[in-house]
């Protein structure tokens, strides 16, 4: 079924209730450059064996760089990392000019200040409708106690108290 215009848009208010965290998702391309975008589709997938999914957009010029790439590391974003989430989901030159970068695990892209880092390695990806979904095996994993980058409703936001 063909959703249109006005249901594709209802379809992505709808979509946008549900709030997720916000990752940028990183790579090395063939040449060695550093490949990294935003992302809000990251998910756990299974703790045995420790399994991560996340999904790009197929029009994306990084499709192809994620798809050659042996591993990937998603960067689960602190609040206090709201400007490097939009600068990676802009198209500025040089994205990593901004950012504390160090190379992880096979010289993956790992951000400090994070609230979780997982670099994984790819173990598939798959076309599904029009995005291709990455799955990661976790291979090393950090995590710090610092309030994490939440986005919902079309508007970045932070956590409240628990309840």
């Amino acid at each position: 079924m063909d959703l249109t215009v006005a249901d594709a848009s209802a379809l992505r208010r709808a979509l946008g209730r549900f709030a997720t965290g916000v990752t940028i998702v990183t790579c090395r391309a063939a040449d060695g450059a550093p490949v990294g975008l935003t992302a809000n589709s990251f998910s756990a997938l299974s703790l045995k064996p420790p399994l991560v999914l996340w999904s790009l957009r197929a029009a994306s010029p990084s499709v192809a760089p994620f798809q050659q790439a042996a591993g990937f590391a998603v960067n689960v974003l602190a609040q206090s990392q709201l400007a490097l989430s939009r600068r990676f989901a802009s198209v500025v030159p040089d994205r990593f000019a901004a950012g504390d970068w160090s190379s992880g695990l096979h010289e993956l892209p790992v951000l400090a200040g994070c609230a979780a880092v997982f670099e994984c390695r790819r173990v598939s990806h798959q076309e599904a409708g029009d995005h291709v979904l990455f799955i990661g095996e976790v291979l090393r994993m950090t995590e710090h106690p610092v309030a994490p980058l939440v986005f919902q409703g079309g508007h970045y936001r932070g956590l409240g108290d628990p309840l």
